[in-house]
């Protein structure tokens, strides 16, 4: 009775640190400086200003924004059959079955048995049996129920781990599918950005053929020596060898496609991409530092992380305490079986066994310490994930402004270098300029061509990073899992909030 009330009076008690989560950042912006809320514009697709709207709303499906049905299409179908997902839920799946199975320890183990024997006692030794037969039957039946009243709170300490940890596990899952759909709408533009790198590349290459052609004439007449001819042949050729490692790139970025959506390379995808069917979306999201520490899947599983380090050293210190263990058990037992249940035959026993440490080396001393510092390096982690997330963002931000500012510079110079091309080819042809000018000309223009290409897909990178940054909008996601038994997908809601299961 003694044991029982030490056991009822200290059944609420939980020891170790309560987890309280660390305070949200309080600033206010990602600059010492306020940045710009909307971009430069330049006159070109792909060129539009962009404004940003601080806490406004990320959509459940993001990349919609860039209006291109054979990107939603590829990505719901990515969904659906990447590996890394598929193997993302089953992670899930296996630490949310460890917390049952650990939860199960709240409540008694109860183990029941029959032992039929047959047994023959030496003549020598009084026989068991009050009949004093010395070989016998005997069957035995019984019931033992064990119990360990978490005295100090050490298996609800375990469960609470084990809870953090299948929330951090469920955040590795948002951030499996934001990375998935982040890695796909890149490819995307890669795919789109090498097309319109390829037809730069073309159109030079026709450009300078039509040159070549030029000054072949001139020089059949005397005009241009041949010197000039051959530089020519030489600048046309570079231009032709550039165009083999574009078209490497290309093929390398379908396979990349194919892999992310869960497809060998020998896969024919129906989709595919140009920068001419992107639209870059003007209304981009910006969050504050307070809300940017929900939003991010790896914040939050850093969080997570830091929670079941702070259960961990409960479960240290409830080690270190004394158990009580109680074990019961009841039965019958009888030399025949139509005699099992009849009076007299009934047996049963209850034991309390109490428990302490008292001489382990300092071992358990020593896991409490090293619970200790793994809950101090959590910390440390978490602090630096804030950190860096808030950095990605900033980074992202001020990417969005300077690549602005680069497009429309880049495209005024190619402007102005194709308008100076054509002038150069009409002289080149009358005879008022000379071959090498023309090549100049031609050179510059060639290069702000291609500049120009990659600056309109840098803007579309930078809204997908920005995106990425801010979390990707995974709490109001509606996103299609995996069915239990495998054969089939469901959908379900994400949502916004996870319980603690502390």
């Amino acid at each position: 009775m003694v044991v029982a009330g030490i056991v009822l009076a200290l059944a609420g008690c939980k020891v170790g640190p309560d987890y309280h989560r660390p305070a949200a950042p309080k600033a206010t912006r990602y600059a010492p400086e306020a940045l710009p809320d909307t971009t430069v514009s330049a006159p070109v697709q792909g060129g539009e200003a962009q404004r940003l709207v601080t806490s406004m709303g990320i959509p459940d499906q993001w990349w919609a924004l860039f209006r291109s049905q054979p990107l939603n299409a590829l990505i719901d179908d990515a969904l659906k059959h990447n590996a890394d997902i598929e193997a993302a839920h089953a992670a899930l799946r296996v630490a949310q079955e460890m917390v049952h199975a650990q939860r199960s320890t709240y409540l008694p183990t109860v183990t029941a048995g029959v032992n039929p024997t047959r047994q023959d006692t030496p003549k020598d030794l009084a026989s068991p049996l009050t009949s004093g037969k010395s070989l016998y039957s005997l069957i035995t039946a019984q019931v033992s129920i064990s119990y360990l009243p978490d005295v100090w709170g050490g298996n609800r300490r375990q469960v609470e781990s084990l809870t953090a940890t299948a929330n951090a596990q469920r955040f590795q899952l948002e951030a499996a599918y934001l990375s998935l759909t982040s890695n796909l709408v890149n490819a995307a533009i890669g795919e789109a950005s090498l097309r319109a790198q390829i037809d730069t590349t073309q159109r030079i290459i026709d450009l300078q053929t039509q040159v070549l052609d030029t000054l072949k004439r001139q020089y059949a007449l005397g005009d241009v020596p041949e010197t000039t001819v051959a530089a020519q042949v030489a600048a046309l050729e570079q231009s032709r060898a550039a165009l083999p490692p574009l078209q490497k790139q290309l093929a390398q970025q379908r396979d990349l496609l194919a892999a992310l959506s869960g497809r060998t390379p020998d896969h024919a995808l129906d989709a595919t991409f140009t920068l001419d069917r992107l639209q870059l979306p003007t209304d981009l999201p910006v969050s504050l530092p307070a809300q940017l520490v929900e939003q991010r899947p790896d914040v939050r599983t850093a969080a997570e992380q830091l929670h079941a380090a702070s259960a961990d050293v409960g479960v240290a210190v409830a080690n270190r305490l004394p158990n009580v263990q109680i074990d019961a058990n009841f039965g019958r037992t009888s030399v025949k079986t139509r005699t099992l249940f009849a009076g007299g035959a009934g047996f049963w026993a209850l034991r309390t066994n109490v428990t302490r440490p008292l001489f382990d080396g300092g071992a358990l001393k020593h896991k409490q310490r090293a619970a200790e510092a793994a809950y101090q390096q959590a910390a440390a982690q978490y602090r630096g994930a804030v950190i860096a997330a808030a950095q990605e963002v900033a980074d992202t931000l001020h990417a969005i402004q300077a690549d602005a500012e680069t497009l429309v510079a880049v495209e005024r110079a190619e402007r102005a270098a194709a308008r100076s091309l054509a002038i150069a080819r009409r002289q080149l042809a009358w005879g008022d300029l000379s071959a090498s000018a023309v090549l100049t000309t031609e050179l510059a223009w060639q290069q702000t061509a291609l500049a120009l290409v990659q600056a309109r897909a840098a803007r579309l990178t930078d809204t997908v990073a920005l995106f990425q940054a801010l979390g990707g909008g995974w709490w109001n996601r509606r996103t299609v899992t995996p069915s239990n038994d495998g054969k089939g997908v469901r959908v379900t809601k994400r949502l916004a909030q996870v319980p603690d299961g502390s």
